[in-house]
């Protein structure tokens, strides 16, 4: 018998049917990634092919509007769920999320073909429901996950952030390779764009697969769930009977309620205060700059209709390599004064961006762009890694919601100051 960290006492023998704790973790962070892909594959599918919605609807500002519509669902729905987590369900929560995701990404399909491709305003009310669908499966999932994957270990949260990253690196370059092999041909657009929601469609049709049936019976999975539900948490609960394993009533337990009791919302947000502002300043900052700016306010250059597409491609493969920079320990930021300094240089990139658009040429423009990317992954993985160390698994799994809401908090504001952009261009 032996004693994890917690000071729990844990059976490691193969034949003692007790889960050990290291056993699977390689399996489990894949499949956690691959749940990162999935959470953000669909929406990265919609703004990413920005230039076929540029075309079909040029008067409507579709990089600003269907993100303007996404997260509001996505942070109300987040702020539902934080508030009560404690009493739901976070299995059916997050596999109500993937099935949503996953009807929505194909009716963007089957609204495509249904149209032709052709633009105009029922077409793009359609499209604006379907992204509003998108931020409520987003509020289900990420807050569900991020706060499921708090109390366990620091690899699943870094793996499944890495995945979300991956979906913006993986889709960009999809659009570079659609776009090399149909710009000439017919309608060459729409069928990368169709290419596009049939991929996502099926990535999300897997990670309901993965999350339902092979996910919770991980042993280094139910390892930890069972840690977590020893400690008072009742999220989990229907994770372990998924996976065959009961668990008992407190009164079975006779647990001492005294010693069971988690902090409040209210105190893990206080205690964590530098955390959540973090978050919400890296996100702020960076929605404030990208998609839509890099679409609309970078003017013309030599790369031409390549440009907007270079842009988005280099942020979304920095941002991904920059989630990995962190499992190196030594290159791993610690220090929350550090973090903090660094989070509020950011607001250097504004200006940046905007002298850079008015009077430098496309090489600092990228430059700006991989500086975006770089830090916004980085310092994302940073935070959600360090914050939940030292709770127990319920108030990990409270911490994990209550930072993603201020993840969507930022998401938001930088949505509403990108359009500050527009100012003085008569685009209104």
């Amino acid at each position: 018998m032996a004693k994890t960290s917690c000071g729990m006492a844990v059976i490691t023998s193969d034949d003692s049917g007790v889960p050990r704790k290291n056993e699977g973790k390689h399996k489990a962070m894949a499949v956690c990634f691959f749940l990162g892909l999935g959470t953000l594959v669909s929406w990265n599918s919609l703004f990413t092919i920005g230039d076929y919605y540029y075309k079909l609807f040029p008067k409507y500002h579709p990089a600003r509007v269907l993100t303007l519509v996404y997260q509001p669902f996505a942070f109300g729905t987040t702020a539902i769920m934080a508030y009560n987590e404690s009493k739901i369900n976070t299995r059916l929560r997050n596999l109500c999320g993937f099935t949503l995701f996953f009807a929505s990404i194909f009716l963007v399909l089957v609204l495509d073909i249904a149209t032709s491709g052709k633009g105009g305003i029922g077409p793009y009310i359609g499209l604006c429901v379907l992204a509003g669908c998108f931020g409520l499966a987003h509020g289900l999932v990420h807050g569900g996950m991020v706060g499921d994957l708090s109390l366990m270990c620091p690899e699943f949260i870094q793996s499944y952030l890495a995945g979300s990253g991956a979906s913006g690196a993986l889709i960009s370059l999809l659009r570079v390779l659609t776009k090399v092999a149909f710009e000439k041909s017919h309608n060459g657009l729409r069928k990368g764009a169709i290419l596009f929601f049939t991929i996502s469609t099926i990535i999300q049709f897997v990670c309901i697969i993965l999350y339902a049936t092979y996910f919770p019976k991980l042993p280094i999975v139910k390892y930890y769930r069972l840690k977590a539900a020893s400690e008072g948490s009742k999220t989990v609960s229907a994770d372990l009977a998924a996976a065959g394993i009961q668990t008992m009533t407190d009164d079975q337990r006779g647990y001492d309620t005294k010693q069971q009791e988690r902090l409040s919302n209210k105190q893990l947000f206080l205690q964590n205060l530098d955390y959540a502002v973090d978050l919400f300043l890296i996100y702020a900052i960076t929605l404030s700059i990208f998609p839509g700016f890099l679409y609309e306010n970078t003017g013309s250059h030599h790369l031409g209709t390549w440009y907007p597409i270079v842009l988005v491609a280099m942020y979304n493969v920095v941002d991904l390599i920059s989630r990995y920079i962190p499992l190196v320990k030594w290159l791993k930021l610690e220090s929350r004064k550090a973090i903090v300094i660094i989070v509020l240089s950011r607001f250097l990139l504004i200006p940046a961006f905007y002298f850079t658009a008015k009077y430098g040429d496309q090489g600092w423009m990228i430059f700006l762009t991989f500086l975006l990317g770089l830090t916004n992954g980085y310092l994302a993985v940073c935070v959600l890694t360090m914050a939940p160390r030292g709770y127990k698994g319920p108030e990990q799994n409270a911490l994990g919601n209550l930072l993603v809401l201020c993840i969507l908090s930022g998401l938001f504001t930088g949505i509403v100051l990108d359009w500050l952009w527009l100012i003085g261009k008569g685009a209104f």
